[in-house]
């Protein structure tokens, strides 16, 4: 089924009484394919003639929905053997955002997920990351290990000079608590780098 076909149904919750094919069209022509439309901020989507709050309402309840199915295929399962599902599911989290956001996966004793949480939002290329309250909040969930995700909007992964350091500040907090530190992964547009296949921790 094409891109368009798939738009049509979902935009016809919001217009039962109206053809939405040339809608369709128009939000495929501004944001280029189905999941860049249903990733689309809210402003940017308004900014089309014919979406109203309606449409954009079963836009994102499409993501809530995909994001809900892919993160219940990781629930039950030790995060660190099903690493390809959970970086999937933080690809399609957080790959498309404008801002950067800092996401912390707590883990229980078996690395089986606890609590999949948004730390901190920021701008276009900065989030602020307060490790007193990654602590804090670690030591709540009574985590045993963390993975940390953070994006780039940019679309390069390549972990800076400030990520480095503020993982290394993290590590260090979680060690006196036992709690372990076990990948930070940074999720670009194309792909993401993890900072244990890079040798950074």
């Amino acid at each position: 089924m094409p891109d368009y076909e798939i738009l049509e149904m979902v935009l016809f919750r919001a217009f039962q009484r109206r053809d939405t094919k040339d809608l369709a069209r128009l939000l495929l022509k501004k944001f280029g394919s189905f999941a860049e439309v249903i990733n689309a901020p809210e402003q940017r989507l308004l900014e089309v003639k014919g979406v109203g709050t309606a449409a954009i309402v079963e836009l994102k309840l499409i993501k809530a929905a995909a994001l809900r199915l892919m993160r219940t295929s990781i629930l039950e399962k030790p995060v660190l053997s099903s690493w390809n599902d959970v970086i999937n599911y933080c690809h399609a989290a957080m790959a498309k955002e404008e801002t950067e956001q800092f996401r912390i996966l707590s883990l229980d004793k078996k690395n089986r997920l606890i609590k999949d949480e948004v730390q901190s939002r920021g701008t276009v290329d900065h989030t602020p990351v307060y490790i007193r309250e990654v602590m804090k909040r670690a030591l709540e969930l009574s985590a045993s290990a963390l993975l940390l995700v953070h994006n780039h909007p940019s679309g390069d992964p390549h972990p800076s000079r400030a990520d480095i350091d503020m993982t290394r500040r993290i590590i260090s907090a979680a060690e006196p608590f036992g709690i372990v530190v076990h990948d930070h992964v940074v999720v670009g547009r194309e792909g993401h780098a993890s900072f244990k296949g890079l040798g950074l921790i």
